[in-house]
């Protein structure tokens, strides 16, 4: 079992930046796949970014490349969510995810696949 939470979230205008962290409770943060989704008000959630367990491989949605950059400390128990240039459609409630799973290596883009999630933090991007 792991508990996540969210924070960094906020207000900010078109261009601006924020850093999200989701820090993980427990001892076993290093063995899973994490992954960010977010989900705009009235629609469904999307997939972010997603990181591997050594942080050696990315994904990202093509929304976001380019201007978002997850990254992890293990020694931490965080991952993070670095956002760049950020636009008003990126406005949504931002979740962090964790996926258990030993046989999946890198970072899945469905949510279906992650296990345990954070509460979420709002990001409003003001145009």
């Amino acid at each position: 079992q792991v508990q996540l939470v969210e924070s960094g979230g906020g207000l900010v205008q078109a261009g601006g930046s924020l850093r999200l962290s989701c820090a993980a409770s427990g001892r076993s943060f290093s063995s899973y796949t994490m992954g960010w989704f977010r989900q705009a008000l009235g629609k469904e959630r999307e997939f972010v970014a997603s990181i591997a367990r050594n942080a050696g491989i990315t994904y990202y949605a093509d929304s976001v490349k380019g201007r978002f950059t997850i990254s992890r400390d293990n020694a931490k128990n965080t991952v993070y969510l670095q956002m760049n240039s950020l636009k008003p459609e990126d406005t949504a409630v931002y979740y962090c995810a964790a996926d258990a799973r030993l046989s999946r290596v890198v970072g899945s883009r469905l949510s279906r696949d992650y296990d345990y999630w954070g509460q979420g933090t709002q990001v409003t991007v003001s145009a």
